[in-house]
């Protein structure tokens, strides 16, 4: 059973009971998974849970959870790159982040991983929810743990689409355009942190935790000018409307 396949639409209210159960339930598995890899000393990201984090987020919500994507798709006015090169995108998306492990900030990686996603754009659906589960999966495996506070990061910055899409948008242009640049997706990273740990502190002290809101920002951190090499067809092909 695939929800929209049968209601053909997003906006229904048993869809949206479903996609929010599932988000719940992907950041129960993303907790687990971080708290697994650490416990076996696999400080590394893998096709497989980028695959997983895929499936938990539309899981018979959409056809194809957890598969790379059959079909082209299109994302607004932006069509991400054809699906045959899909695989091999992401074979070399995984081995650059894990190349630049050890010797690349946290949030800087961090951002990169929600950034390549977003723009490989892998799946049919939940493209958006997997990039920053897997965002926040780098982090902490980084961190060497499960950031306090809540609401969690991945979930600070659904809640920020406006600065988040802007972010995104800057990056995606700057790519386009022969130079990758990160700082305001990793600016928007560090204020949401910031965040969710003035919550945890809040939380321990029994006061209210900070709404969840963020601005954009146009005013670049230092060394969060992406130094990770990235690779990639440019956007080419139709294809089929694809939501987060």
């Amino acid at each position: 059973m695939f929800v929209y396949d049968i209601l053909g639409t997003e906006k229904n209210p048993v869809y949206q009971t479903l996609a929010a159960e599932n988000l719940d339930r992907q950041y129960s598995f993303l907790k687990s998974l971080v708290e697994t890899s650490l416990a076996l000393n696999r400080s590394m990201l893998s096709t497989e849970v980028i695959l997983a984090l895929n499936y938990h987020a539309i899981s018979c919500l959409h056809a194809y959870a957890g598969q790379l994507r059959p079909c082209p798709v299109t994302v607004g006015k932006r069509t991400p790159c054809d699906h045959y090169v899909v695989p091999g995108l992401m074979s070399m998306f995984v081995d650059e982040v894990n190349r630049a492990w050890d010797q690349t900030d946290p949030l800087v990686l961090a951002a990169y991983v929600l950034w390549r996603i977003n723009y490989v754009h892998p799946f049919v659906n939940g493209n958006g929810r997997t990039a920053r589960a897997a965002c926040l999966y780098v982090l902490a495996m980084k961190l060497g743990g499960w950031p306090k506070g809540e609401p969690n990061l991945a979930e600070l910055i659904r809640l920020n689409r406006p600065a988040y899409v802007a972010a995104l948008q800057h990056a995606h242009a700057t790519f386009e355009a022969g130079k990758l640049d990160l700082t305001l997706l990793h600016a928007l990273l560090v204020q949401l942190l910031n965040q969710q740990a003035a919550n945890a502190a809040a939380s321990a002290s029994g006061k209210a935790a900070q709404p969840a809101t963020a601005s954009p920002t146009t005013t670049p951190l230092p060394g969060a000018v992406a130094s990770i090499p990235s690779t990639g067809a440019k956007p080419d092909g139709g294809g089929q409307p694809s939501q987060e």
